[in-house]
């Protein structure tokens, strides 16, 4: 079953607990603190592979978590580190932010390897607040939360030849018999129901990538028929073959379907004017298709190839694969027309803000301030000061003072009342 769009909720593994633990061993006085660090949790991967063309393992498991990282041990033992979820993508697949559709990867070659969602960091033992002023210290901190997204994921196939045209135009006729590929194929409109790829040999050394993309009709750009839902994956394709057929019982006017054809492509996406196309008349062993293919010639003009086949008689067929091979050759490639990764990193937010929420109370918040707060342990009375100097540091008590908030006040820091004190 194909499927090329789905919507995803990824998270990265937390990453472990640091620990407080002293060294107590015989004949070793005073040994020190010996609490180790926690594991970073895993994170969460995508890999690009070529043998897939579906999206649809994707809709069967959307939640999407990588392994946590393991809490530090004594003896200064860092916690193991969370495994990563490596999962595999076709070829093609883009990845938007759902809320704001914004791109962040596009995978468009093979074994191509991003990181969606990193990992939380893990959280230090006490071993690492050791000074000379506090030689046994009781603290440590807890694991960073693994990211994480909401997604969408878009699959625009990627394939050297384009097979586009009206409904009954040849199309799984011709990859069927010119790839490996086994389409339904049958004498009604819009059987072709999902893209096919097939992959065409001129030789041992040469081959390209064919798609049979589902018919198009008039009105497509604006979503009738089929075409609408597949017209993004035309966008992927370095050469476009467009077919018409000459059987007049089935296109009265070959010449007015090819402009409607390429009117309803240009109005998706007008830089498909400029991508290379070569014209193919089809069916030429029906009766009178000889007659209506000069026809057709003359209006064409000079300004694209024109070929003619029928792949019921296997005629013209080895001439077509050569001329798309030819135009392929002169033709740059996907990353020559940069389309690659785009991930942009996420604007940094403020480290806090502090606004009056409706009851009266104080609510301090922040991307930074909220690593900061999910870092320390509240159960522990020395964290909970490192805690309060934290904030002093941060020039977040006086930011408070400024607002008015006096001692004894109660301030909302991520949805927990802590009582104000100088």
């Amino acid at each position: 079953m194909f499927k090329d769009s789905v919507e995803i909720y990824v998270t990265a593994g937390r990453g472990g607990n640091g620990i407080v633990a002293f060294r107590r061993e015989k004949y070793v006085p005073l040994g020190g603190p010996a609490g180790g660090d926690g594991g970073k949790g895993g994170s969460v991967i995508f890999v690009a592979d070529e043998s897939l063309n579906t999206l649809l393992d994707f809709t069967y498991e959307r939640h999407l978590k990588a392994e946590n990282g393991q809490n530090g041990m004594p003896k200064n033992q860092t916690g193991k580190e969370g495994k990563d979820l490596v999962l595999k993508v076709p070829v093609g697949t883009q990845v938007f932010l759902k809320e704001t559709g914004e791109l962040l990867f596009d995978f468009v070659y093979h074994e191509q390897r991003e990181v969606i969602a990193e990992g939380g960091k893990g959280g230090r033992g006490n071993t690492s607040f050791k000074t000379h002023r506090n030689p046994a210290p009781k603290i440590a901190e807890n694991g960073d939360l693994g990211e994480y997204l909401e997604l969408k994921l878009e699959l625009k196939l990627l394939a050297d030849v384009g097979l586009v045209g009206m409904p009954n135009a040849g199309k799984s006729t011709l990859i069927s018999v010119l790839s490996n590929a086994k389409p339904k194929i049958a004498d009604y409109p819009f059987t072709t129901l999902v893209p096919n790829l097939g992959l065409v040999y001129l030789d041992l050394e040469k081959s390209f990538v064919m798609a049979d993309l589902p018919g198009l009709i008039e009105g497509a750009s604006t979503g009738a028929g089929l075409g609408f839902n597949f017209l993004k994956h035309i966008e992927r394709c370095r050469v476009l073959l467009h077919l018409v057929s000459m059987d007049e019982l089935e296109n009265k006017n070959p010449y007015e379907s090819f402009k409607k054809i390429n009117e309803e492509l240009f109005v998706y996406n007008e830089s498909l004017k400029d991508r290379p196309m070569i014209v193919c008349a089809t069916k030429m062993d029906v009766p009178g298709s000889e007659k209506r293919f000069e026809e057709f010639k003359k209006k064409i003009g000079e300004n694209y190839q024109v070929l003619s086949i029928s792949a019921i008689k296997q005629e013209g067929l080895q001439r077509l694969k050569y001329a798309l091979y030819e135009e392929l050759e002169k033709s740059p490639t996907l990353l020559e027309n940069e389309i690659h990764r785009t991930y942009k990193l996420r604007d940094a937010e403020e480290f806090f803000t502090i606004k009056l929420a409706e009851d009266g109370v104080y609510e301090v918040e922040g991307e930074g301030l909220y690593k900061v707060f999910m870092r320390t342990d509240f159960s522990n009375e020395e964290a909970v000061k490192r805690f309060a100097r934290q904030l002093r540091s941060y020039g977040i008590d006086k930011a408070l003072r400024e607002k008015g908030v006096q001692e004894g006040d109660e301030v909302r820091i991520f949805g927990y009342l802590f009582e104000w004190n100088e």
